[in-house]
């Protein structure tokens, strides 16, 4: 099971939902970099579950430990691992599903392909899984500051289901988006948004939407022009989110109505450096940063656990129906925007570190 992600800063992830743990291994991470675990512990704390009444209830600590690689705060440049130990696991909510297949969920492919599942709380096809890279990805900022200060990652919910928010990615901060349970860049919607997800969930049903994303600060010249693409690292590490189902940037789909003319961003001089005068590339071009804003949205697809009833078949091959039941949420898309940062961080910090090697 590939569990590895990143070619110079890589990380390796562990544990199930319902397991002892969660974790991960960092390796290179260079050395001497100053390393807060307050930090680590603040990002977890965006992403732990039971944070609000629109979220799941299961109620976990997601207390960080620090195993290996740090010395008087300070990082060693060997691997650094990291455990959340799981203490609030319900197993009995999963009995039914363990011979029952969720519709939409890992359950059937991942029976399909190991002939084993760790039913509760679907193991490794659980969010739970992203407690380690939101993990990694608190260390890589911490060494994007110390090597390149001053870029910005922000990510917000941008809709949900037709509720769409009005968010400017060029002036967006994070005390805006943080003000709201439902982390919406727009303070305006966000009651909205809200009473939605609640409908949502006493009808014992889900919601999806999309949740947009601005890197800030980006230097030019990060990326690789064939097969490493910025955009292209960007979607895999997107793609490869649980209940995510589409990608774009810049002017993504909507792109296609424009004309050439229309699309191209024009190059301007300013102060010195090389500029465009619109940005329908999204901050990329050719594969390669050039500058401007990295600017992209995820698709979300409702919860695949519902509260309803559902058709579905057995592990044995009969016909069934079967209601969800345990602790999920009606809607990730609140919980999911401080892991949607977190994998740009860690794209971001792979490819700096891939620059600097080749610049060595």
């Amino acid at each position: 099971m590939s569990s590895t992600f990143g070619q110079v800063f890589r990380i390796h992830t562990f544990g199930e939902s319902h397991g002892g743990g969660v974790g991960v291994v960092i390796d290179g991470c260079p050395p001497r970099i100053p390393l807060s675990l307050e930090h680590i512990q603040h990002e977890l704390d965006r992403r732990r579950p039971g944070q609000s009444e629109i979220v799941t209830p299961r109620k976990e600590a997601d207390t960080a430990e620090i195993l290996s690689g740090l010395q008087d705060g300070v990082t060693l440049g060997c691997p650094i691992a990291i455990l959340v130990r799981n203490t609030d696991q319900r197993p009995g909510a999963y009995d039914e599903m363990a011979a029952k297949y969720r519709p939409s969920h890992a359950d059937y492919t991942y029976d399909a392909k190991y002939g084993i599942r760790s039913a509760s709380g679907g193991g490794r096809a659980s969010a739970r899984e992203t407690i380690g890279r939101v993990a990694a990805a608190a260390v890589a900022r911490q060494v994007l500051d110390a090597l390149h200060p001053g870029i910005e990652i922000l990510a917000w919910v941008k809709s949900i289901q037709e509720l769409n928010a009005d968010v400017d990615p060029q002036t967006i901060c994070a005390e805006i988006i943080e003000s709201n349970i439902v982390r919406t860049g727009d303070p305006a919607m966000a009651e909205t948004m809200i009473d939605r997800i609640k409908a949502i969930r006493a009808d014992g049903n889900s919601v999806g939407g999309v949740i947009e994303c601005v890197i800030r600060n980006c230097p030019p010249g990060l990326g690789e022009p064939i097969f490493d693409k910025l955009e292209a690292d960007l979607a895999k590490a997107m793609l490869c989110l649980p209940a995510t189902k589409g990608f774009e940037i810049g002017s993504g789909f909507a792109g296609t109505l424009l004309t050439g003319r229309e699309h191209n961003d024009a190059f301007r001089m300013v102060d010195g450096k090389v500029r465009t005068t619109t940005n329908h590339s999204g901050g990329i071009q050719g594969g390669i940063s050039n500058g401007e804003n990295i600017i992209f949205r995820i698709a979300f697809k409702p919860t695949a656990t519902i509260m309803s009833s559902q058709e579905t078949v057995t592990s044995a091959g009969e016909n069934t129906e079967l209601s969800g039941k345990g602790r999920h949420d009606a809607c990730v898309l609140p919980r999911a925007v401080p892991i949607v940062e977190a994998m740009a961080t860690l794209i971001l910090t792979d490819h700096l570190l891939r620059q600097r090697a080749m610049a060595w």
